[in-house]
């Protein structure tokens, strides 16, 4: 009896663990593609992603970059100030985007040109992603709103 109950302890603790494998597979192959890192103009042009890889990338829009091709094929420039990369991107660009302001895209860096499935701007005047807000700091080019703002700028 007391042999019986050891094994069975052993088969239910074997069995949790081999649920509790199979459920953390699971989880990791459904974020497979659902997990997408950030990454400045400068770290695209210091260590290029391989093709495959999906990222975000975002930065202040290159002045005089932007430019509108056939259909809704749109080009411009996404620069941090120490680096700028090419994107295009097919689609309807959000209301606030326009040179000068932040935007962050994501998808593939294809030949050296970033090819944007998605492209999201900033939705205020101060606002901007806090990824993109690092990446100014680093290149020393970041602008603070609110204290122009004071300044009457």
């Amino acid at each position: 009896m007391r042999g019986l109950k050891k094994r069975r302890r052993i088969q239910i603790i074997l069995l949790a663990f081999a649920a509790l494998v199979l459920s953390t597979g699971l989880i990791g192959y459904a974020m497979r593609d659902g997990i997408n890192f950030f990454r400045s103009p400068s770290q695209v042009t210091e260590a290029p992603p391989p093709p495959t890889e999906t990222f975000r990338i975002g930065g202040l829009v290159e002045a005089g970059s932007l430019k509108r091709g056939q259909g809704e094929t749109i080009r411009f420039n996404v620069t941090d100030g120490g680096a700028s990369v090419p994107v295009t991107y097919t689609g309807v660009l959000p209301d606030l985007f326009k040179e000068n302001q932040g935007m962050v895209g994501t998808g593939r860096l294809v030949d050296g040109v970033f090819e944007a499935r998605e492209i999201l701007a900033k939705h205020d005047e101060s606002y901007m992603p806090k990824e993109v807000v690092d990446a100014l700091k680093e290149q020393g080019v970041y602008r603070d709103p609110s204290v122009e703002g004071a300044n009457g700028s």
